[in-house]
């Protein structure tokens, strides 16, 4: 029924033209990837490349992740990443960290807010001293409010 669902939906049909060589890739990775179709495996891709068109260009409200791997061992490092997070609690949802291996920490912070905005807290955490690799990934998506808010008028 729910792919029935998702067939039923208009679509718009393009032609394109591929190198052979673009063209082998792309059937590598589509049967690499599981995709149903090389129309599933494109969609993929445009749907993540105008996501992040979309966060370079707009201030759009986007929701996702920043992944970062740290020393655990800087001193004072897990401190200021938490202190960070609450300083932006309007664009922080929720952390989850790992510990690894040799010293190291992976954290994924997931993330709402105004793409510039929550740019720029990832580029705070990820600059800090300690923090070995960080990544910012971006969905044109937003997580529904937890609470409705109260109407003007209506006693809460």
């Amino acid at each position: 029924m729910e792919a029935q669902k998702k067939r039923s939906r208009p679509v718009n049909r393009i032609s394109i033209s591929l190198p052979d060589e673009l063209h082998a890739e792309l059937d590598i990775m589509v049967a690499e990837r599981g995709f149903e179709s090389r129309s599933q495996a494109i969609n993929d891709m445009l749907r993540q490349y105008l996501a992040e068109h979309q966060r370079e260009k707009g201030n759009e409200v986007m929701v996702g992740t920043i992944t970062l791997l740290y020393n655990n061992a800087t001193r004072g490092l897990q401190k200021t990443i938490a202190d960070l997070q609450y300083q932006h609690v309007d664009e922080v949802i929720s952390s989850l960290h790992v510990h690894l291996t040799d010293n190291q920490t992976m954290e994924v912070i997931l993330v709402q807010g105004p793409a510039q905005d929550v740019q720029k807290i990832a580029d705070e955490l990820i600059a800090l001293r300690g923090v070995t690799t960080g990544r910012l990934q971006l969905m044109a998506a937003m997580i529904p409010p937890l609470h409705p808010m109260p109407s003007k008028g209506r006693k809460a």
